[in-house]
């Protein structure tokens, strides 16, 4: 069992509820024909994609609305709140959108490594999982003009990944959703020693994700599913000690015009409040760092 957040732990300001947004990035990396995949990328809106090596057109250009009108949408409802967010990116989505990559640096938002491409590493080995990440960090970093200091897998990855990410000096990883505040984790370096590194908790229920996996799903459910959860780890917060909230949206998902209005009145709800911290998540883990120790 994790430990609880100490009873005099508060955020800045006082705040007892850390709220970070997180917009997922992977349009232009996904699995694709034309970048020499066996097959199509699978996670498509329709359920329609085939098995068989061959390409399917409506899904390619239903990602690649995500960075043509998602993004600029996500953007706008983001500088009209004044808000950060973190950006979970695929170096090669901003590697193929560097408009996007400037204007991530510019908001002082913050990258977050989400792999080279959206892609498992589960089937592979220790090294080239490794190199993997160093190549989207290495990217990231070259795109945005920021080392990335979080990382985010495609859900599927290897017992190694954290050793991985101590040797290529990360400062958190969010694949968990075992908590609502962070902890630390003693990484086993494989030479007899541990180092510490910081697990920062992500969620799945309350991500745009539902969309695709659930046809009958609105956008009002998700809204309300939306809020309820910040009251509830708001009141939790209140009476038992700091918690943190995370909110996860993909371009392509939450970015169409049907479902926009829902993350904007989410906004409207969370924002202008003495008693939530809306941070990257880099604040988030860096904060936690300095007042619990490993």
């Amino acid at each position: 069992m994790n430990e609880p957040a100490p009873k005099n732990f508060t955020w800045p300001n006082g705040a007892k509820l850390a709220l970070s947004l997180v917009v997922n990035v992977e349009e232009g990396a996904e699995k694709s024909i034309l970048q020499g995949d066996r097959g199509p990328e699978p996670v498509d809106e329709l359920k329609a994609s085939p098995r068989k090596e061959m390409r399917v057109h409506g899904n390619e250009s239903n990602y690649q609305y995500g960075i043509n009108r998602g993004a600029p949408r996500i953007l706008k409802l983001l500088n009209s709140a004044k808000v950060p967010a973190t950006w979970t990116a695929c170096a090669q989505a901003l590697e193929k959108a560097p408009w996007l990559a400037e204007a991530i640096a510019e908001r002082g938002d913050e990258p977050c490594s989400h792999g080279y491409r959206w892609l498992f590493t589960a089937f592979m080995s220790e090294e080239e999982e490794r190199d993997f990440i160093a190549k989207g960090t290495k990217s990231i970093k070259e795109t945005t003009g920021r080392r990335p200091v979080g990382y985010l897998s495609r859900y599927l990855h290897t017992d190694n990944i954290r050793r991985s990410l101590v040797k290529e000096d990360y400062l958190y990883h969010m694949d968990d959703y075992s908590d609502d505040f962070p902890y630390w984790d003693q990484v086993d370096m494989g030479d007899g020693t541990t180092k510490p590194l910081i697990v920062l908790p992500y969620a799945i229920d309350s991500n745009d994700m539902k969309f695709w996996i659930d046809p009958s799903f609105t956008a009002e459910m998700w809204l309300d599913y939306a809020k309820r959860t910040f009251d509830v780890l708001l009141a939790e917060a209140e009476e038992e000690g700091a918690r943190m909230m995370s909110l996860g949206l993909h371009l392509r998902i939450i970015g169409r015009p049907g479902r926009i209005w829902a993350f904007e009145e989410f906004l409207d709800y969370v924002t202008n409040r003495d008693d939530v911290w809306i941070a990257r998540r880099e604040d988030i883990a860096t904060h936690f760092a300095e007042q619990v120790k490993p």
